[in-house]
């Protein structure tokens, strides 16, 4: 190579990601990572492997296909490999696997991964809800101490829908009805003291006690402060459970009692809607798995593209309350 074509070459070394450094680096030693997602995903699967079907461990090998080994089970003969029964079953492409899951944690829209990897946009997308199936189900499982609560609106979007339920609008557009209406779907968010956060989309009416009941009470200790604003339905929903409750009355100005306020979940809130406000409108069928990944972001549990792809598999990092 000349001199100019090498100096040419180098001065893209700045634009690579860490992903493509590291395959550089492999490359230049002579290794292949192209096979990095399927020694992850063997791995993986070994502590928990048995067969999808009657969940015998009673298995033998059965041979190789697609980068994986394939396994038959002795009772009852079906054969199957370390991704059946995954979200990430017949699925392509496994070399690019872990480049994908750097860009769910870069936040990356759909297009930018898609010319990122080289892959289709739908493939993109498609792999985007697959690799978010289990990992938007890590959740706390208990919000502990002080705990604000507060609910926020986004305008419904049938977006990507063939048959729109109501009248066509323009992305980014506005209700046709003041205030809060059944055009708009309510976020429900309670965030603890210490960051741990559960958010859920109860529907698109108005809080109702009924919706707290299920969406908060089976996630909250018994002996915490909730802390919410004026809103009637957590009066009512602290009365029925017998929990105890402090509200701020925002609307007269005062946002602090003491250590009473709602500033952390609102905060929450900003930073939902800011980093949602990147992919320029979400549908509402998909919010429950837009909530988890940025719970993944927000709470940094997942840190690595190698640690979401085992999480996508099952298999969650440990967690931990500060």
């Amino acid at each position: 190579m000349q001199q100019a074509h090498w100096q040419a070459f180098i001065t893209q070394f700045a634009a690579l990601s860490w992903r493509q450094r590291l395959d550089s680096i492999a490359l230049l030693n002579g290794t292949q990572r192209k096979q990095a997602a399927s020694a992850l995903i063997e791995r993986t699967a070994q502590s928990r492997l048995c067969c999808p079907a009657c969940r015998s461990r009673h298995i033998h090998r059965h041979g190789h296909a697609n980068d994986l080994q394939r396994y038959r089970c002795v009772p009852c003969g079906k054969t199957f490999n370390a991704l059946t029964g995954t979200p990430l079953a017949h699925l392509r492409h496994k070399s690019l696997w872990l480049d994908y899951a750097d860009c769910l944690l870069n936040s990356n829209s759909v297009r930018k991964a898609a010319q990122q990897l080289g892959i289709h946009r739908n493939t993109s997308f498609r792999w985007r809800h697959r690799f978010l199936t289990l990992a938007r189900t890590d959740r706390p499982r208990c919000l502990h101490g002080i705990t604000e609560a507060d609910e926020m609106y986004l305008l419904e979007s049938e977006k990507g829908a063939r048959h729109l339920q109501r009248p066509a609008r323009r992305r980014g557009g506005h209700a046709r009805q003041r205030g809060i209406s059944s055009e708009q779907v309510c976020i429900l968010v309670a965030r603890d003291r210490t960051g741990q956060t559960i958010a859920c989309v109860t529907g698109k009416v108005q809080l109702t006690k009924k919706q707290l009941l299920h969406c908060l009470l089976p996630v909250i200790d018994r002996d915490i402060l909730l802390v919410t604003d004026g809103h009637a339905a957590y009066a009512a929903f602290a009365r029925e459970t017998g929990i105890s409750h402090q509200a701020v009355n925002l609307r007269a100005g005062i946002r602090v009692r003491g250590a009473a306020h709602v500033q952390n979940v609102n905060a929450y809130h900003s930073r939902l809607r800011g980093w949602l406000s990147i992919f320029h409108g979400v549908a509402t069928r998909f919010l429950p798995n837009y909530l988890g990944w940025r719970w993944i972001l927000d709470a940094r549990r997942i840190l690595s593209a190698e640690t979401l792809l085992k999480a996508t598999l099952g298999d969650f990092p440990h967690m931990t309350v500060t």
